[in-house]
């Protein structure tokens, strides 16, 4: 009796269908054909956390190691690379290989590939990234991004020298994004007190920077913010929004004491009725805690 063949049903025709459209991407993603356009489109249709297979993660790492792909497809193949990371069962055994890789690719001569492999690695607070990222701070010649961005990634995992390089940037810095990002980065060293004390009664300085050091002196030294915070409102020639700031600061922060100190409350009263609408506002807030 001659056996009837399989029927193939709707369900596995279309699983068939979708594994063969997955390989055909894969091939486009992996190797060199198509144009670039297909190539990036294809490898983000292509979904490694699915993958068992060591084989397409090796196959997807070699066009991202490749320095003769196209900087495009090579980005594309990494972000693939790293939304694979966060399948533990399909990446687990291919996360050493992964991570070599991208400490080889910390100093690929493409900028943009540089930045995102070193920002992975600072992510996963991986040595070896903190140890380039401080080197070029320290010597401009051995950096692999600029000094903003190298102290935005070492801000995911600080260390007394990072604090010790970031102090030394805000006193002499390259730039005023660097000086901005080293302030940032020092906000929770206490030891970098009187740095913000610096910055904060500094009129030349820019107000975000002011206020980042207000913010920074609030969390270290809060008593400190206070008495500079005073020092300000009561200075007729101060910026008006760091007064303002200064304001808020004494309303949220003070204490009880603020409400017998009869020089300041006299100032915030003028200042309650005859200054920009920032301040008048942020004077009436005080007073409406503060006032008697």
């Amino acid at each position: 009796m001659t056996k009837k063949p399989k029927k193939i049903t709707k369900s596995k025709a279309k699983r068939k269908g979708a594994m063969k459209r997955l390989a055909g991407r894969f091939s486009i993603a992996t190797k060199s054909r198509g144009t670039v356009k297909q190539r990036v489109a294809a490898l983000a249709k292509v979904p490694l956390t699915a993958s068992d297979s060591d084989e397409d993660l090796q196959a997807m790492l070699k066009v991202l190691r490749d320095k003769n792909e196209p900087a495009e497809v090579r980005l594309a193949a990494l972000r693939s690379l790293q939304a694979a990371t966060f399948s533990a069962a399909a990446f687990g055994s291919f996360r050493g290989d992964y991570i070599v890789a991208l400490r080889d690719l910390a100093e690929d001569p493409n900028p943009e590939l540089r930045q995102r492999v070193l920002g992975i690695l600072a992510r996963e607070k991986d040595g070896f990234a903190q140890k380039k990222l401080l080197e070029g701070l320290k010597n401009p010649e051995k950096a692999l991004v600029p000094p903003e961005k190298a102290l935005q990634l070492l801000s995911y995992d600080v260390h007394g020298e990072t604090y010790q390089v970031a102090r030394g940037i805000v006193t002499a810095a390259p730039n005023a994004i660097a000086k901005r990002e080293a302030l940032r980065l020092l906000a929770a060293d206490a030891s970098s007190a009187p740095i913000f004390e610096k910055v904060l009664r500094d009129k030349n300085e820019i107000s975000e920077n002011r206020q980042i050091s207000a913010a920074a002196l609030q969390a270290v030294q809060p008593e400190k913010l206070r008495e500079h915070a005073r020092q300000i409102v009561l200075d007729p020639s101060e910026y008006k929004e760091i007064q303002a700031a200064s304001l808020t600061a004494l309303t949220q922060f003070g204490d009880r004491a603020i409400a017998d100190d009869e020089e300041l409350l006299k100032r915030v009263n003028n200042l309650s009725s005859n200054a920009p609408t920032k301040v008048k506002q942020s004077a009436r807030r005080f007073l409406s805690k503060y006032g008697r």
